[in-house]
């Protein structure tokens, strides 16, 4: 009950970092049936490829260990002699036909994800030893699961064997009269053929295992959302810090933007709402922006300003321009030009004659 409820809470899809971490944990979507069918696959190659050289090779063997069967002595070391022999030989005629198994089945796991070391599998977990976890995973849903596709996949596979060996019973009834020599070509004929019926069939079981168990994968990975919100605090951090961290960065740009106001040529205002303070010097290319503001930060600028004695120039449209146009520490936009140099022109004047 207590993983049904867990299950019924996580209504939340997966974020990409949790199916990351699945997949490093080891926990991937695998069917069983695209292994199988693989190796089905590689035996039937094998037939195909190897049948008719591997039995001919057996035959010979057999052959001759049988004509000179007599000659073998009966001590220890020649009947160790002669096994070893015999195996050997065994694994000379197989290893050709298992060599086209076992990259079959190398391919079928390729096939499905790629190669992933890790250790998690065998780390040592409390529900491997559980007795309500195993029963769980005896009686649970997933367990009935796979207990009916066991049936479904014996039955379909059983029709598909009897459809194909229905239509060849002619021939299966005269392979009671058959030569020995005739007979071997015979069957293996009959053999690939019930294997290719068998291969379509299981190539339509294995797509559809392969569909649902990366189904059943990914509901595994959804999450709560305590889970979504845990995560994003770790990867994102938490809003209140970063809201705090934002704060003290904006608090710390307008301290710096205040030490450079004593610094200004100018300061242009709405008289209320904005102030931006202009900073132009003789062989300066353009007017540069040293601070700007709104509301309170333009009072602050128009406080800094009077007490270093810095002209304030009462401009609303310039300034509301000049606000919307340029950053702090650039060159004013090309088109302020001329309506900047008139009020710097002003103000040089204006020091002049106090002078």
């Amino acid at each position: 009950m207590a993983g049904d409820v867990e299950n019924e809470d996580r209504t939340e899809e997966p974020t990409q970092r949790k199916l990351d971490e699945a997949v490093e944990k080891g926990d991937v979507a695998r069917s069983q049936e695209i292994g199988t069918f693989f190796v089905l696959c590689g035996f039937t190659l094998a037939l195909l490829v190897a049948a008719g050289s591997s039995a001919r090779d057996a035959t010979l063997s057999l052959r001759s260990f049988l004509m000179n069967a007599h000659q073998v002595s009966d001590d220890a070391g020649a009947l160790f002699h002669v096994t070893s022999k015999g195996v050997m030989t065994g694994f000379a005629i197989m290893a050709l036909p298992l060599g086209f198994i076992l990259i079959a089945a190398f391919v079928g796991a390729l096939i499905q994800h790629k190669p992933l070391w890790t250790t998690e599998p065998m780390m040592p977990k409390f529900d491997r030893i559980s007795p309500m976890a195993g029963a769980k995973r005896i009686f649970g849903k997933e367990a009935w699961v796979n207990f009916a596709k066991g049936l479904a996949k014996i039955l379909v596979v059983g029709v598909g064997v009897w459809i194909v060996l229905w239509g060849e019973r002619d021939r299966l009834q005269g392979f009671a009269q058959m030569d020995v020599h005739a007979l071997l070509p015979a069957v293996l004929v009959l053999t690939i053929k019930l294997m290719a019926g068998v291969l379509a069939i299981f190539a339509v079981i294995a797509i559809g295992d392969f569909g649902y168990q990366r189904f059943t994968w990914y509901q595994r990975q959804r999450m709560t959302k305590q889970e979504l919100k845990d995560e994003y605090k770790n990867t994102e951090g938490n809003p209140e810090v970063k809201a705090k961290l934002r704060q003290l960065r904006a608090q710390r740009a307008r301290s710096r933007m205040m030490a450079q106001v004593p610094k200004a040529t100018v300061i242009i205002t709405n008289p209320t709402h904005y102030a931006i303070a202009l900073q132009y010097e003789n062989g300066q290319g353009a007017p540069l922006c040293l601070a700007k503001g709104v509301d309170a930060i333009a009072l602050k600028i128009r406080e800094v300003a009077g007490e270093h004695r810095i002209p304030i120039v009462e401009n609303p449209p310039l300034a509301r321009a000049l606000y919307a146009t340029v950053d702090v520490d650039d060159e004013i936009p090309v088109e302020h030009y001329q309506a900047v140099a008139e009020v710097i022109g002003y103000v040089l004047r204006l020091k002049r004659r106090r002078a």
